[in-house]
C-alpha cells in the first residue's frame, strides 16, 4: 500500500469510529509525518502501521477515544440532528403540536436503522446516499405500517421536544464546524 492509501484507510476507520475532526486532522499529520520517517529511513509503511492497516487504525481510535466517550459521542450527534428533523415538520406546519402516527413512527425508525445499520456494514456512503438506500426501505415501511395500523396519533409531541433534542450534540456541532474551519484555514495557507 502507498502512504496516500494508508491514511485514506486510516482516516475512514476513523470517521466510522466517531472520531473527532481536529484530532483526525492531528493523528492523519502525525502519521504522515511517521510515515515520511520511514520512508526516508528505507523503512516500508508496513514498518509503521503493521501488516493490517485496519486494525492499527482501530487501535490507534481506541487509544485516542474510548469506546465510552465515542458512544457518547454518537448519541449526542443522532440527537442532534433528530432533533433538526424533528423540527421540520413544526415549521412546514406552522404548528406547536405534532401528532405521532403509527406510520411515522415506524419511517423514521426504519430510516435510523437502515442507516446506521449500512454504515456499520458498508462505510458511509456520505448522508445523501446513505439516506437514499434508507428511504427506499423506510417509505414501504412506513406506507405499510400506517395501512395495517390506520393513522390514528399515537401521542403528540410538543414544540419543546425538538430544541431539547438539539442540545446535547450542539457542543459537538459547534467542535466539528471550527475544526473544519480551522483545517480550511490552515489549507488555504
Amino acid at each position: 500500500m502507498t502512504n496516500a492509501q494508508i491514511l485514506a484507510a486510516c482516516r475512514s476507520n476513523w470517521e466510522y469510529r466517531g472520531i473527532d475532526d481536529a484530532s483526525m486532522r492531528e493523528m492523519l499529520d502525525e502519521l504522515s509525518a511517521h510515515l515520511e520517517d520511514a520512508e526516508a529511513a528505507g523503512r516500508t509503511a508496513q514498518d509503521v502501521v503493521g501488516g493490517n492497516v485496519r486494525t492499527f487504525a482501530a487501535a490507534w481510535a481506541r487509544a485516542r477515544a474510548p469506546l465510552p466517550r465515542r458512544v457518547l459521542r454518537a448519541a449526542s450527534i443522532g440527537c442532534y440532528f433528530a432533533g433538526w428533523v424533528l423540527l421540520i415538520p413544526y415549521l412546514t406546519r406552522w404548528t406547536t403540536q405534532l401528532d405521532v402516527t403509527p406510520g411515522n413512527l415506524s419511517f423514521w425508525v426504519v430510516l435510523a436503522a437502515v442507516t446506521v445499520a449500512w454504515n456499520l456494514r458498508r462505510g458511509s456512503l456520505g448522508l445523501l446516499r446513505s439516506w437514499g438506500v434508507a428511504l427506499l426501505v423506510a417509505l414501504p415501511a412506513g406506507i405499510l405500517v400506517d395501512w395495517l395500523a390506520g393513522d390514528g396519533p399515537l401521542f403528540t409531541l410538543p414544540l419543546w421536544a425538538p430544541p431539547l433534542l438539539l442540545l446535547p450534540g450542539l457542543p459537538y456541532a459547534v467542535a466539528d464546524a471550527r475544526a473544519r474551519k480551522n483545517a480550511a484555514a490552515a489549507d488555504a495557507a
